[in-house]
């Protein structure tokens, strides 16, 4: 059963875990001093957190939990003309489950309740992006390193 929970401040260090986990693949070929990743790592994470919590206010910022287990993040920002997918990252182990396709169905489905769009910003190659199209996302613009998408509302 897939929970969502609002983030704690005890959830830091669970958070970013799951950040850190969505970097592996890119930072598995960068060779650094002992201690060098993990403190670049802890710097991105802060940097992103503050950026989320201060850019996107009253944002529901949730974690994914799974059979009372913690599985991601989810990060929901609502306005009466966009329900914008801040993030969503599930850890390597309960990636490929439905989980992000089972949340990301029912904001949609939220969303056209509303009669509003569903956006998201996906960098370029990440492998997520068939599951938004999948689910009806299209392509709108190019923002440098991540691909403007948005779910019309149906």
């Amino acid at each position: 059963m897939i929970v969502l929970r609002p983030i704690q401040e005890r959830d830091l260090e669970l958070l970013k875990k799951i950040y850190s986990s969505t970097r592996d693949e890119e930072l598995r070929v960068v060779t650094w001093a002992p201690g060098q990743k993990e403190a670049f790592l802890e710097q991105q994470f802060a940097a992103q957190h503050k950026a989320y919590t201060e850019n996107y206010p009253g944002a529901e910022l949730s974690v994914i939990e799974v059979d009372h287990e913690p599985a991601g993040r989810f990060y929901v920002h609502r306005t009466p003309h966009d329900f914008r997918v801040i993030d969503i990252a599930v850890l390597p182990s309960f990636r490929g489950k439905g989980i992000g396709g089972e949340l990301l169905g029912k904001l949609i489905d939220d969303a056209n309740r509303v009669n509003v769009q569903v956006s998201i910003h996906v960098e370029i190659e990440n492998p997520a992006r068939r599951l938004y199209t999948r689910l009806g996302f299209e392509f709108v613009e190019n923002r440098g390193v991540y691909d403007y998408l948005v779910r019309r509302v149906q």
